[in-house]
């Protein structure tokens, strides 16, 4: 296998499994997040380096990967977004948003699929998905890149120019 985790991050794994003295099946998904936050998605050598490190199977760690919508199984751009759609952010435009960042990031989502839902600009640097609830329902629509929260998104051009 030579998919391999830093000796940092496998500490920090390490001391999250710790955390489950019962069970370390309970720590797939602090391990899972661990690796998605390192790497920026959850690969095949990932779910049998976290199944070998959890003494499962790997189909009982790759069931997690495949249930939450969470974990991404593909790279991402360099700036992931995510568009809220639920109700409020799609009365508020989040369908709307949602074409507008594909149109001037240059990504096509024609090949997004419920499996696999993230979609990728030409140039990597941008990657886009939907999401679920976001937690914000009077400020719609809006939407995360990477970790940025931004409410009420009218003005794309602006939004993508922060992260050019």
């Amino acid at each position: 296998m030579s998919f391999k985790v830093p000796t940092e991050l496998e500490k920090e794994i390490d001391e999250r499994v710790t955390h489950y003295p019962v069970s370390k099946r309970s720590a797939v998904l602090p391990v899972l997040h661990a690796l998605q936050h390192h790497f920026g998605f959850i690969e095949e050598e990932a779910i049998e380096w976290t199944a070998a490190k959890l003494d499962l199977e790997p189909i009982k760690v790759l069931e997690v990967v495949t249930f939450y919508p969470g974990f991404r199984q593909s790279a991402p751009g360099k700036y992931h977004i995510r568009v809220c759609r639920t109700l409020s952010c799609a009365m508020a435009g989040s369908y709307e948003l949602m074409e507008e960042i594909c149109e001037k990031a240059d990504i096509d989502r024609s090949g997004v699929t419920h499996h696999d839902p993230i979609a990728v600009s030409k140039d990597g640097k941008f990657s886009i998905e939907f999401a679920e609830c976001l937690a914000s329902c009077g400020t719609g629509p809006v939407c995360l890149v990477g970790d940025d929260f931004h409410e009420e998104v009218k003005n794309v051009e602006g939004l993508l120019k922060q992260y050019k």
